[in-house]
């Protein structure tokens, strides 16, 4: 089984336990490996904060610490040469630089995203990934 990936929509929407599609919560409770997380997705929390635009009943680095010590959560990695990677993916890729890197961190490890953005599905739909709607 192929590890996954959250994308920050993916992050959130878990964290606060919204609903997720079957599938989705099939594939996180069939997992050999555990739902990773990219770093940048703290980056993207903390400005979704910032900006009035995800409201948290504590501080974005508590929210963040609490989520990753979840059983089966873990930080992904994130080497210098993943994010070189980000800014030559093949293809369309998105313009957002985080999704950029998370579409570099999942094709450096195997991985696959665990998404409901759009424009990650399109570039994983044409060949260049591996995603799954939430």
């Amino acid at each position: 089984m192929t590890a996954l990936l959250l994308d920050t929509c993916a992050l959130i929407w878990i964290a606060a336990g919204a609903p997720i599609s079957d599938t989705a919560t099939e594939a996180m409770r069939d997992a050999e490996a555990p739902a990773y997380v990219s770093p940048i997705s703290a980056w993207e929390v903390g400005l979704l904060v910032s900006r009035g635009r995800l409201p948290l009943s504590m501080p974005p680095q508590s929210w963040l610490r609490a989520f990753l010590e979840r059983p089966g959560v873990e930080l992904a990695p994130m080497a210098p040469d993943t994010l070189i990677e980000s800014s030559f993916l093949p293809g369309e890729p998105p313009r957002d630089p985080a999704d950029r890197v998370i579409l570099a961190t999942a094709r450096a490890h195997g991985m696959r995203i665990l998404t409901r953005d759009r424009t990650i599905l399109s570039y994983a739909m044409a060949g260049h990934a591996w995603a799954l709607e939430c």
